[in-house]
């Protein structure tokens, strides 16, 4: 009987502690607008006051040669050989209200590129994702996926 209470304790417990560290409405797996990669977002490892991202699933993962994609376009010759997937997409993002969150990267393994970027839960519930380059920005509009 005093298990069955120790349980029902703990399982309360653990209700309390997630209700207390709700998760901020970007958090999740998201499609990418071309829906091409699945990016998950969360807190940062290092920084759990910041948000990132890391590319979760690609609809074509693998090259001609069957081996996974990967990072070929990076200025960094040494990160060339890493695959996309796995690879930290959006990163530094920094709180500016719930579902807002600004002065992030994101990083384009497409051409290498990383830009200045910002984040933010639009009214239907899809992300809207975007990259700037000095004032002007280039909006994508992500799924939430599962």
């Amino acid at each position: 009987m005093k298990l069955v209470h120790i349980a029902a304790a703990f399982a309360a417990f653990s209700a309390l502690g997630s209700a207390a560290h709700a998760a901020d409405p970007v958090e999740g797996t998201w499609l990418v607008q071309a829906g091409t990669a699945k990016v998950r977002v969360a807190p940062c490892g290092g920084d759990k006051a910041k948000m990132c991202g890391v590319v979760v699933w690609m609809k074509a993962p693998n090259d001609k040669a069957g081996q996974p994609q990967k990072d070929l376009n990076n200025p960094d010759a040494a990160a060339r050989t890493r695959p996309i997937v796995g690879l930290t997409m959006i990163r530094d993002f920094k709180p500016a209200g719930a579902g807002r969150w600004t002065g992030g990267k994101i990083y384009d393994p497409s051409n290498g590129k990383t830009y200045g970027s910002k984040i933010s839960l639009n009214p239907d519930g899809t992300l809207k994702v975007e990259g700037c380059i000095a004032v002007v920005c280039q909006a994508q509009t992500w799924k939430r996926s599962s």
